[in-house]
């Protein structure tokens, strides 16, 4: 024992003058030094480490080689070398040699385009016997093939003083080896001469002595190969403006820290071109003081190129007032360097190390590790943590050696290596713990002091055992039966290995310890060491203890890497799993755009895959899943890879043209959509050329502003214009050619606008609706118009509108007050002469506007020309959930329907969710219009006016689309969980649908947890069906905290979830209940109302009223059987009078002729029928309920509201062939109508003017009947049918609203206009407001003075509509329509029809006391 401490002692005493030392500056022993002590004490780190390594070598066939390396040790090491991971043997090789330093000498280097055997990847290999191995970076030897041009010069022309390139271009690795001549000589060192980094020569400052012939040489080695000759002319001075072009664009780079960058920019044009750098939007300083330098030409050079240099390099090219662009990437790679090397270690055996290697560079590098020259492969023992370091459990002797960590990218490698010394037991290890070691092993590093060690520890037994734990305890020693002094080291190992691990107690006195990270189903034996001040004792006796068995799955594939090839295609690799058990069977891929949230997935059998058929320029995330016999493993991280960019696939969207004055046209447009930009968009070409000369294009390329003001443009004169958009790969499709035409002359503003030609007023409850018409004289610029408003006075509030707007509404008026409103056009010179309105807000409670009225005010005369007609055939066809294309049809263009003038057309569409959205506007100049950015599930309606000069139509009739669903984009919300009532095992969990549905809710998923924390794949899941807002759960933990998040779902899928809801269950089962259990259980007991759903319809026969109390079902039947009745016996008398109609003589026609020259005079007709108009024969009825008669299967979501017939033929009486179909469907249509009652009616209808009036909102699957007309357009009428239950028609109960968007529903007029049955009024309750609708626009018959109809509206049953603004020619009123009907009939038949009509008004009058009893 005396003589241990004195070996210890002298121990201490040796470390402590070998730590004294200064350390050498070596690199792998740096920390080492020549001991004073024996081998058999502490054994010290010896320096071994390479003084020169291999570097990259380029060479030519033929040429010799020699790859550097030189290894320093105290005993000379033996050099070998290996090519691509494989030992050469050079004794035998007469062409390669090993030199007396270590280098290799290759003599004539060999290759050839099916051999090339000296090609490849060297590695120098350093060895000492009785020390270890080491190795070098590996260097690579490429050797330039074959000569041969990718590109040939090309005869070129240049002016004297511009620029020239003359392409030569060659391989990467033969540009150095390039060279040029003029007419066969050498070309002189010039300044002006510059050879670009690809082989191209430039030529810059061009005079008479540069022409000649060119071309390029080669010099590999031998005889030099030279390329076509081509010819340089130099052409004199030039004396026009020449067009800026550019011969030369930069490409993009990729360079090292420290190498030359050079970017060309050649440009040609006349005036010589000035060119300026820009790099990431940031002017370039290129005055040659710093590291970028403006060459001649325009080149751009990078010297010494550092990290920072990285990034978007734009080249400007000015000429005059032309401008080009060009970009290109500058992308800086880094070779690995060491962030923190490995270091020298000292150990025990059955410890675990830890050799830390830190690394960085671009891209990422790869680490692998080497012991003694060969690669160490992962295993239960030597592990990989913290990506690069390198972990070894349970040290044993023949661990030791050199390590390397070997750090590799695509541009460099680079290897730093440390020693490791194994101690004998006995011997302290010599410095403080470092952090190299684990804290499993640092209790081994206390010196011992002399004194009784402890005896084994008794009762070693395993308590608990585990898959991957064992929990081992025992006793303390017999010799220290408290043992609270003592502290414990658990060896252990598999059995039959003899590579043994330890693990420490964590306190004094603790006889327990738990065994982690050990493999399933395995053999293990443990014995316990106790350890006092004094040192360890003896061991316990073996323990054999089994692990359990589990289902071994793969664990994640190590260096998932996913590249690019393409724009629509991205490799992935990956390594077999480390820690897989068992043979995998094949791998899983999962990739998914970003920003979805759906994943798709591809089986793999090997360690790669290209994903084809992605979207261009677009980011998406990989992951692999590697599966075996026993199911999938653990998942990858996730790698994130862009695919690559391309051109755009699509032209630029809503081109749109406004001519400023007779020498400028501004040009407006969008971007491509999202999804076919390809890439950055960097500009945009716009081409143009006069419509008369086609040939002649003129080019401008802009930047990425949406607008560009085209100037200097001809007066009068047609263009054409066409916009593509441009990525760094290249120009994308054009948009069609789209026209305008400059002004004659240019309008003038040198004086302020005249006054409006009209001005009308419409006031509703809270708002008024004001619309005008511009000054007659518009030859005066009008920038807008200023509408004042107030009580009393128009100065209290004041808005100016824009010039093209012809209506405004009010907003937020008092009701029942006197409003004086005044409107002023105006320019930049000032405001216009004011026009003066008065109108009175309608008091709160007025229901007037449920019934057809007409307001009659003053009346401006229409300034002559008369407003343009307005678009039609509007159609709405819904693209995707948030965009819709509008397409329309204009009545004033051409039959071929080219836009050949400077007209443009306005969009406007809204959302009646909430009710106060305002209207969004765009411009277009053609007949269709992309809307986008509209939310997800949501009915729009849309309108469009033209707008000519200073003349514009007024809004087309609405067309109407839903956009198409898309996955919920918020959570569900107010998400509670309380218990249920006298379960305490049951929760209840409540919520509200998201705010963001995007779509009807088809389901929930509920998950919950006992830790918040735990990955979501780990969470217990209950799906919900359907839309209910509350679920159970049942058979929980008692005193649990339980979390829970809620996910809805749509038909397009899973929305995000919510935030967690923390809930614990009650400690114990009692049967009294808890204040959350009572409102729960109240719930649960009926007290919340049946969810029936959006779709639930009430029964036929309606019994629920409006107020909820039930209706009489004897009431009812009594009111459908007098309705029956009522019809049946109407319907009867129509036909007899359409009989007594055809009936008629001869003479009465002859009669009726001369009447009705003699009521209109200035109508002339002809026998034929074809030329006849229908008349508007219109029974006026309060709250008349008018219903399409047709209703269209087709489920297209296009709707159109502008019905305009086309000629006077499509406008037939119906045939005997459908008269069954019309009767079926209550429509009272008459039967045939003889030619004279035609024409008869028709003669009236020019002294009746023609009224209008919105139509009521119908579902988007009623059809919709455009006839166009060339003539006069007849107004419109909506075919009322009876409220009778017939299953072919469309009937709808009166308590039900249409499901869907409302739409315009219009149908040619008829020879008679129907008669109409009213509806069954419903038993009071406030009316629904219903969508506002477009008034038709017809135009007003020649001949006849026009009057000023404020408002015009049909209330329909159960809901009122605000009639919206309009401009019509006024209507007479209902009493006055029929004294006009009854004065026409009997002028020509006095005593039959008349009687007709005064029966049929009576009939009326009945029904009508019937329907309001």
């Amino acid at each position: 024992m005396a003589a241990r401490r004195a070996r210890r002692l002298l121990g201490s005493l040796c470390i402590a003058l070998l730590f004294a030392q200064p350390a050498p500056t070596g690199a792998a022993a740096r920390s080492g030094s020549r001991s004073l002590l024996t081998e058999s004490l502490v054994r010290t780190f010896t320096p071994f480490y390479f003084l020169v390594e291999p570097l990259d070598v380029l060479s030519v066939r033929g040429a010799s080689v020699i790859m550097n390396c030189s290894a320093q040790c105290e005993t000379p090491p033996r050099i070998e070398w290996k090519k691509d991971g494989s030992f050469l043997n050079l004794v035998s090789d007469d062409r390669r040699q090993l030199l007396p330093d270590g280098s290799l000498l290759i003599n004539s280097v060999v290759h050839s385009k099916h051999n090339k055997p000296d090609e490849g990847y060297y590695q120098c290999v350093a060895t000492v016997d009785s020390l270890g191995t080491i190795v070098s970076r590996t260097a690579k030897l490429t050797v330039a093939g074959l000569p041969r041009f990718t590109s040939q010069p090309e005869p070129t022309s240049v002016y004297r003083g511009g620029s020239a390139v003359l392409g030569c271009e060659v391989t990467a690795e033969l540009a150095p080896l390039l060279r040029w001549e003029r007419d066969r000589q050498a070309l002189a060192p010039d300044r002006r001469v510059l050879q670009l980094p690809g082989g191209a020569l430039l030529l810059t400052n061009a005079s008479d002595a540069d022409a000649g012939l060119y071309r390029c040489a080669l010099d590999s080695g031998g005889t030099p190969k030279y390329s076509d000759e081509a010819e340089l002319k130099v052409l004199p001075d030039a004396e026009e403006p020449q067009r800026l072009a550019l011969l030369k664009p930069p490409s993009s780079l990729s360079r090292l820290p420290g190498q030359r960058a050079v970017f060309p920019c050649v440009a040609a044009g006349f005036p010589p071109p000035l060119i300026r750098w820009t790099r990431n939007e940031e002017e370039l300083p290129t005055d040659g003081s710093g590291r970028f330098q403006l060459l001649p030409g325009g080149v751009l050079e990078i010297r010494d190129v550092a990290e920072a240099d990285a990034g978007t390099f734009t080249c400007i090219a000015e000429s005059g007032n032309d401008t080009l662009e060009a970009q290109a990437e500058l992308a800086v790679q880094v070779p690995p360097t060491f962030l923190k090397r490995p270091a020298n270690i000292y150990a025990h055996e059955s410890m675990d190390i830890v050799f830390e290697c830190e690394v960085t560079g671009k891209p990422t590098p790869t680490v692998k590790w080497v012991k003694n020259g060969d690669v160490v492969i992962p295993s239960d023992y030597f592990k990989i943590v913290k990506e690069h370091n390198l972990q070894v459990l349970g040290l044993v002797k023949s661990d030791e050696g050199f390590y390397q960590c070997i750090a590799e990218n695509d541009v460099g490698n680079a290897q730093a290596g440390a020693q490791l010394i194994i101690l004998d037991l006995d011997v302290a290890i010599p410095t403080l713990p470092p952090t190299s070691l684990t804290s499993a092993t640092n209790d081994h590093l206390a010196p011992a002091t002399a004194g009784p060690l402890p005896s084994a520890p008794r009762d070693v037994v395993a308590t608990l055992v585990s898959t991957r734990f064992i929990r081992l305890t025992w006793r303390p020693p017999a010799s220290d039966p408290q043992g609270d002094n003592l502290t414990y080291s658990i060896f252990y190992t598999k059995e039959g290995i003899n590579r043994e691990r330890v693990e420490n107690t964590s306190r004094p006195g603790e006889t327990q310890v738990m065994i982690q990270n050990l493999m399933p189903e395995t053999v293990y034996v443990f014995r316990v060491v106790a350890q006092n001040r004094h040192g360890p004792g003896e061991s316990s006796a073996p323990l054999k203890v089994a692990t359990q068995p589990e289902v071994q799955l793969p664990g994640p594939a190590p260096n998932i890497r996913a590249f690019s090839g393409s724009p629509t295609t991205v490799t992935v690799t990956w390594e077999t799993p480390l820690s897989g058990n068992g043979d995998i069977q094949n791998y899983k891929l999962y990739y998914m755009e970003k920003g979805q949230h759906t994943e798709q997935d591809v089986d793999v059998a090997g360690l790669a895959h290209t994903v084809t058929g992605l979207k261009k320029f677009t980011e998406y995330s990989f992951r692999v899943v590697a599966y075996n016999k026993h199911g999938p493993g653990v998942s990858t991280h996730d790698v994130v890879v862009r695919t690559l960019s391309d051109v755009p696939s699509a032209p630029p969207q809503n081109l749109t043209l406004e001519v400023r004055n007779s020498k400028s046209i501004l040009l407006q447009w969008q971007p491509p959509p999202a999804g076919t930009q390809s890439g950055q968009i960097t500009g945009y070409k716009i081409r143009y050329r006069k419509v008369s000369r086609k040939s002649d294009v003129t080019e401008s390329v802009g930047g990425t502003q949406l607008s560009q003001l085209i100037e200097g443009l001809e007066r009068g004169t047609e263009y054409s214009f066409r916009v593509a958009a441009m990525t760094i790969n290249g120009t994308g499709p054009a948009t069609d050619w789209v026209s305008a035409e400059t002004f004659e002359s240019d309008l003038d503003e040198t004086r302020v606008p005249e006054v409006p030609s009209s001005l009308h007023v419409r006031p509703l409850v809270t708002s008024i609706v004001v619309s005008w018409t511009p000054p007659e004289n518009q030859d005066v610029v009008v920038r807008g118009y200023a509408i004042g408003y107030g009580i009393g006075s128009p100065h209290a509030q004041t808005i100016k509108v824009d010039y093209k707007q012809r209506y405004y509404t009010i907003e937020n008026l008092d009701p029942s007050s006197h409003y004086v409103i005044t409107l002023k056009a105006f320019n930049n010179v000032g405001e216009g002469i004011p026009l003066y309105e008065s109108a009175v807000t309608r008091p709160h409670s007025d229901t007037s506007e449920v019934d057809l009225f007409v307001i009659n005010a003053p009346y401006t005369p229409v300034p002559d020309p008369s407003p343009m007609m307005p678009p039609v055939g509007v159609q709405a066809s819904i693209l995707s959930h948030d965009t819709i294309r509008i397409t329309w049809a204009d009545n004033s263009l051409p039959k071929n329907q080219k836009i050949t003038d400077a007209r443009f057309y306005t969009v406007r569409w809204k959302t009646n969710i909430p009710a106060n959205t305002k209207y969004k506007t765009a411009n277009a100049t053609t007949l269709s219009y992309l809307v986008t950015g509209l939310k997800p599930n949501t009915l729009y309606e849309f309108s469009v006016m033209v707008t000519k000069g200073r003349r514009s139509s007024t809004w087309s009739m609405t067309a109407h689309g839903t956009t198409f669903e898309l996955v919920p984009t918020s959570p569900p919300k107010d998400v509670t969980v309380v218990s249920k009532e006298g379960k305490p095992r049951t929760i209840i969990v409540n919520w509200q649908p998201p705010s963001e549905a995007n779509g009807k809710i088809t389901g929930y998923i509920i998950y919950y947890s006992t830790d918040v924390n735990a990955e979501i794949h780990d969470w217990v899941i209950e799906p919900v069906v359907g839309n209910r807002l509350t679920h159970q759960i049942q058979e929980l933990t008692l005193d649990t905290p339980y979390f829970f998040k809620i996910q809805a779902r749509n038909s397009k899928g899973m929305g995000p979830m919510s935030e967690a809801v923390q809930f614990r269950t009650p400690k114990a089962e009692s049967s009294d209940k808890m204040p959350n259990d009572q409102a729960s259980g109240s719930a649960g007991k009926g007290s919340r109302p049946m969810d029936l759903g959006p779709d639930y319809k009430p029964p036929l026969g309606g019994s629920n009223s409006p107020h909820g109390s039930p209706t009489s079902p004897l009431d009812s039947n009594m009111l459908l059987v007098i309705i029956v009745s009522v019809g049946v016996i109407t319907i009867i008398i129509v036909v007899i009078v359409a009989v007594f109609c055809t009936r008629r003589t001869t003479s009465h026609q002859k009669k009726k002729r001369a009447a009705c020259k003699s009521v209109n005079g200035s109508h002339k007709y002809k026998g034929n029928s074809k030329d006849v108009k229908p008349p508007d024969l219109w029974i006026h009825h309060e709250r008349l309920e008018l219903k399409p008669i047709d209703k269209s299967p087709d489920p297209n979501p296009i709707m159109t509201d502008t019905p305009i017939p086309r000629n006077s033929q499509d406008i037939t009486p119906v045939d005997n062939s459908m008269d069954s179909n019309i009767h079926q469907r209550r429509n009272s249509y008459r039967g045939h109508e003889s030619e004279d009652s035609m024409s008869t009616l028709a003669g009236r209808r020019g002294m009746r003017p023609k009224m209008m009036m919105p139509f009521d909102s119908q579902p988007p699957q009623q059809s919709v009947r455009n006839t166009p007309s060339t003539d006069t357009m007849p107004a419109a009428s909506a075919v009322p049918s009876a409220e009778l239950p017939e299953p072919e028609g469309p009937f709808l109960p009166a308590e039900e609203e249409p499901q869907g968007p409302p739409t315009a529903h219009v149908r040619p007029s008829h020879p008679l206009k129907s008669f109409a049955v009213p509806a069954v009024p419903p038993a009071g309750g406030p009316f629904d407001p219903a969508l506002p609708s477009t008034p038709l626009l017809t135009q007003q018959a020649p001949g006849h003075p026009m009057h000023a109809v404020k408002t015009a509206s049909i209330g329909t049953l159960g809901r009122t509509r605000p009639p919206m603004p309009v401009v019509v020619p006024s209507a007479p009123e209902v009493q006055e329509t029929t004294r006009m009907l009854e004065d026409s009939e009997s002028s020509y038949e006095p005593d039959e029809l008349t009687k007709e009509m005064a029966h049929l008004e009576g009939l009326m009058k009945d029904l009508n006391a019937i329907t309001t009893a």
